[in-house]
């Protein structure tokens, strides 16, 4: 059995998330169980640790990106190399669909936070998901799941 997704591991159940903790998805878990989808996740991948302060993506004036953490450090950086290496794992794999977990910095699909770390959703994508998609990986959250 080839997989024929990528998942964001805190779905799968994996201790990943800024929190130290999951998101656990049953649908997710089960694929990645029968060899259908390989967990990710791209933070972790970046070299972020576990557990972390929260970020979310803020957006200047000028359009530019930055990742932010709530305690101040910028984690840009981080958030796109484990963006980059996310991709090449989809690559190396021939994957063309992921299912992320939704309104987070890296995985978000169609909404994410606003940067102002209130709770505030704008309109989105994390970063690992925006080069997904710019790749022609087709992504979408725990909350649209069709498999």
């Amino acid at each position: 059995m080839r997989a024929i997704y990528l998942v964001s591991a805190c779905l799968a159940g994996e201790n990943c998330r800024y929190n130290g903790k999951n998101c656990r998805n049953e649908a997710v878990v089960e694929l990645v169980r029968q060899g259908k989808a390989i967990p990710v996740c791209p933070e972790q991948l970046g070299g972020l640790p576990i557990p972390r302060s929260p970020s979310e993506i803020v957006r200047s004036e000028d359009g530019s990106i930055k990742v932010m953490s709530r305690d101040g450090q910028d984690r840009t950086s981080e958030f796109y190399a484990g963006a980059e290496k996310t991709l090449a794992i989809a690559r190396a794999h021939g994957i063309k669909k992921a299912i992320l977990k939704s309104r987070s910095p890296s995985c978000g699909c169609g909404q994410v936070y606003d940067g102002t770390f209130s709770g505030k959703l704008t309109e989105g994508y994390g970063i690992t998901a925006r080069l997904l998609k710019d790749n022609q990986i087709e992504v979408c959250t725990e909350n649209d799941l069709e498999v």
